[in-house]
């Protein structure tokens, strides 16, 4: 059924729209499944599940860090993921810049917009973005390529428009500013209840999961 699902998603996705597979507790075999129906990016909320299935899965696909990264674990995490797109802080962004500095790689970022401005979240606020950016785009080891958001996680797709909608104008006006050594090309918003409203409002990367795996074990 995984295989299934995701060539259901994937015939369904609008030109130049990016599937990332949220494998957030799921095993390595399922989601080699997944890679077998047509997932070439997953995406991982911890480092520590990311190194557990890395040597089962390997380079076959892209490595996406989509949940809250540690300082502290940002060397584990450049060595494993191909882009990181919860950055929303200059601390952190230095910290992966320094991290990269020794390997010589240079790590492709989202900026994480809390688009619904709650203080118990993650992600810049949305009147901050433009000024983080513009500290973060000196650093040499990291470019800034897109924003990212959650929007709210209870409620229908439709509440969670007004979200998408003020990620996608920040977006616009980041892009207008043509800030150097920033690209916004990705904005990757939207999950498996909401993804359907998150391309409407311009998404062209979505992160799903349930709809690919079906219900998560919830003691997990």
């Amino acid at each position: 059924m995984i295989k299934e699902n995701v060539r259901k998603i994937l015939e369904s996705l609008p030109q130049g729209v990016q599937l990332v597979a949220a494998v957030k507790t799921r095993t390595p075999e399922e989601v080699l499944e997944a890679i077998q129906g047509g997932i070439t990016i997953i995406g991982h909320n911890y480092v520590q599940e990311a190194e557990a299935a890395f040597p089962t899965i390997g380079h076959q696909v892209r490595w996406h860090m989509i949940g809250h990264l540690q300082s502290k674990k940002a060397k584990k995490a450049i060595g494993i993921f191909d882009m990181i797109e919860t950055v929303d802080s200059f601390k952190l962004a230095s910290t992966i810049d320094k991290a990269c500095q020794p390997m010589g790689k240079s790590m492709p970022i989202l900026i994480e917009i809390n688009s619904g401005e709650e203080v118990q979240k993650a992600g810049v606020m949305p009147q901050n973005a433009m000024s983080l950016i513009r500290e973060i785009a000196v650093l040499e080891n990291v470019r800034v390529m897109g924003l990212m958001t959650m929007g709210p996680f209870s409620g229908g797709p439709e509440d969670a428009r007004p979200y998408f909608l003020k990620t996608r104008e920040i977006f616009e006006d980041i892009r207008k500013a043509s800030l150097p050594g920033v690209e916004m090309k990705y904005l990757s918003m939207g999950m498996s209840n909401s993804y359907g409203v998150a391309l409407e409002e311009g998404a062209n990367m979505v992160r799903i999961g349930t709809k690919i795996f079906g219900e998560r074990d919830a003691r997990k």
